[in-house]
């Protein structure tokens, strides 16, 4: 029988009472209960057939000096585990555990072996549990771990700026040139920018699903990316639009900027892990790779504030609001960090992309007049900024992929 909604009583608007509330209780006591009898009475107990439990263990961090190799490792087994054993290249080696004894599920310890690594050559280390189960870690090119001095610092502030804070600058160098774009020149301007973001977007949540890929299984990689990044989204658009409309001139720029920004601070913790991994290394073709690729998003940076005049200190103040971040991310990523963070922080970044998209989509939609019309980004000016944006990204990518 199809039940009228009409028969339901009404929702009552007066203020809970005692009684409301006991019903909000009773279900936690009911929960609370039916935990401490399955705890208490080993219920469980029938479904023992005397297999050994699920283990699972993933090395977050590896670190390489002179007293052999130190890994972070975290469990993620069903009950708390123990290291037993330890293998370097097939052979066993002593090792100290830091804290010592069983790794409770989703706890973190540090795995130190005295092992005389040789550099440039690949390790393959070997955990070995009580109950039989292994482990493997590749250690593809052995490198000492960077550590913090005064002069790693400062040459690798300086390749951050230079893939990060320098190409931006050129790009909003443009702004002269650009003011004196006509109507369907700023329409093309704009969707550019939307081009270029969705291309970052599609970039930045490949990276962040990859990293999250690699991270302990307790985390739920894939589901906290999409979660971190909706939850980004949708703060940064209320945020936008706390005063009831879209953001347009200097504060739509600022936007684009962080969104930008927050991209950059992902790349440069890819970078500075690449470099402690000791994975990749930078030539000076990739170095300008990386420069040309970042030139639009400069570009796109000052295409909404084309209509207004901001100040020198607001360039400069734009300018490392989208390039700086690069910088912290080599300095962070250099540390070896663990990867779950590294995609937390690229989650981040696609959610802000993201909404910059709808914002730069709908001053695009309303043109100029105050009544939006999406069809506009259908028109040749904007179609086909559009598509100079995503194929300029596309291609300057293929300078920087290895």
């Amino acid at each position: 029988m199809n039940e009228n909604p009409r028969n339901f009583p009404p929702v009552s608007t007066t203020a809970p009472g005692p009684r409301h509330l006991l019903w909000l209780v009773l279900p936690l006591i009911v929960l609370v209960a039916a935990a401490l009898w399955l705890l208490q009475g080993d219920q469980l107990r029938g479904f023992n057939n005397g297999a050994p439990p699920v283990e699972n263990l993933t090395v977050e961090r590896t670190v390489l000096d002179e007293d052999g190799l130190r890994l972070q490792v975290r469990a993620g087994s069903s009950e708390p585990m123990t290291i037993a054993q330890v293998q370097v290249d097939s052979a066993y080696w002593q090792f100290r555990q830091e804290p010592s004894g069983a790794i409770s599920r989703g706890d973190t310890a540090w795995v130190a072996i005295p092992f005389p690594w040789v550099l440039g050559e690949a390790h393959k280390v070997t955990f070995v549990t009580n109950t039989g189960a292994t482990f493997d870690h590749e250690i593809p090119v052995a490198v000492p771990t960077s550590k913090v001095s005064g002069g790693g610092l400062a040459s690798q502030a300086l390749l951050g700026a230079f893939v990060g804070i320098l190409p931006v600058a050129i790009g909003l160098l443009c702004y002269p040139a650009l003011r004196g774009a006509g109507r369907n020149a700023m329409t093309f301007l704009l969707a550019m920018t939307v081009g270029l973001l969705a291309f970052l977007l599609v970039d930045t949540m490949i990276e962040a699903l990859e990293l999250a890929n690699e991270a302990a299984p307790v985390f739920q990689g894939a589901v906290m990316v999409v979660l971190v990044a909706a939850a980004s989204f949708l703060a940064l658009v209320a945020i936008g639009r706390r005063h009831g409309g879209s953001p347009t001139g200097l504060a739509l720029a600022t936007y684009i900027a962080i969104g930008i920004g927050l991209h950059n601070f992902g790349e440069g913790l890819a970078i500075g892990a690449a470099f402690a991994a000791g994975a990749a290394g930078l030539g000076t073709f990739l170095v300008l790779g990386f420069a040309l690729h970042n030139i639009t998003e400069g570009i796109g940076i000052a295409a909404p504030i084309l209509n207004i005049r901001p100040k020198i200190v607001h360039f400069l103040g734009l300018a490392m609001l989208a390039g700086g971040p690069a910088v912290l991310g080599i300095w962070l990523g250099s540390l070896a960090v663990a990867p779950h963070w590294t995609a937390i922080a690229l989650a981040v970044g696609a959610g802000a992309i993201a909404q910059v998209i709808v914002e730069v989509t709908a001053l695009v939609a309303k043109g100029h007049d105050a009544r939006g019309d999406y069809t506009r980004m259908l028109n040749s000016a904007a179609f086909g900024g559009l598509a100079a944006g995503l194929a300029f990204m596309y291609v300057t990518a293929m300078l920087v992929k290895i």
